[in-house]
């Protein structure tokens, strides 16, 4: 595992429960790479972090893992917009939203 990578992974872990960055978040905080190298990073090596908390800047989930996203964030708490449709919800990013600074 090489430096960036330890720091993306290092960086998802210190996302607090109930809280959320997006992928080009990650990438300003580590201060390297943008969001397709941290998506590629957590697609490698996310397996052992909590993986979930890294999202889309428009707040939805992975795609092909949303139903098991939607458990750990309804568990952690994590602030939802629920679709009126009943459709899957999204991240309420202004509120989830980590602060990168």
């Amino acid at each position: 595992m090489d430096d960036y990578t330890a720091r993306v992974l290092d960086a998802v872990d210190s996302i607090p429960a109930g809280q959320v960055m997006s992928y080009g978040d990650v990438a300003e905080y580590v201060g390297q790479g943008g969001p397709r190298q941290v998506g590629r990073v957590l697609a490698l090596w996310g397996g052992g972090v909590a993986w979930w908390r890294v999202v889309h800047a428009d707040g939805s989930f992975l795609a092909g893992h949303e139903r098991k996203a939607l458990a750990m964030y309804e568990a952690e708490g994590t602030p939802l917009r629920r679709p009126a449709d009943g459709g899957m919800p999204r991240i309420d990013m202004r509120r989830a939203r980590r602060a990168t600074g």
